[in-house]
């Protein structure tokens, strides 16, 4: 093995296990650096392979890369994340992770309910239509809202339609 405290970005890829361009994208976002070689080279510190691990556990778990960049920079001299620090910023994340999981179960659970209720009562859906956003569009057929854009936590599943 080389004394090379550095690593291109291909052999942080093939040692990280993300593509190329992930690296590129992370480092783009502000979550890992490089220094750049007179041939305009990137070069890594072996540590950036414990950040980016900390990026893909993290990722993996649901937070957010604004959030993960967040925990990162506020790390002292944005050094690389410890045992100590993921144990301490996992506990901060658990909470919005348990809110997460309780409005997807309650998504889950009423939206049995709600396939083919056949309900036409879009100003009483709870999951299609939360708190009659769709009025506010103004009369006559509309488009439905997408999911991502509807608020889980205003839903009050099960769908009135199906009763």
């Amino acid at each position: 093995m080389s004394n090379n405290p550095e690593i291109t970005v291909g052999q942080l890829a093939t040692r990280s296990g993300v593509a190329v361009s992930a690296v590129h994208f992370y480092e783009a976002k502000g979550l890992i650096r490089s220094r750049r070689t007179a041939g305009n080279q990137r070069r890594f510190t072996r540590d950036t392979l414990r950040r980016i691990a900390f990026i893909r556990v993290a990722q993996r778990v649901g937070i957010p890369l604004k959030t993960i960049q967040a925990a990162l920079s506020a790390l002292p001299d944005e050094r690389t994340p410890t045992r100590e620090d993921w144990a301490r910023l996992s506990s901060a994340w658990r909470g919005e992770l348990d809110d997460r999981i309780k409005q997807l179960q309650r998504l889950r659970d009423g939206l049995t309910e709600c396939i083919g209720c056949g309900c036409l009562s879009l100003d009483r859906c709870a999951l299609a239509n939360p708190d009659d956003v769709a009025a506010a569009r103004g009369p006559g057929s509309r488009l439905m809202v997408p999911v991502r854009d509807i608020p889980v936590s205003n839903c009050e599943l099960p769908c009135e339609g199906a009763r």
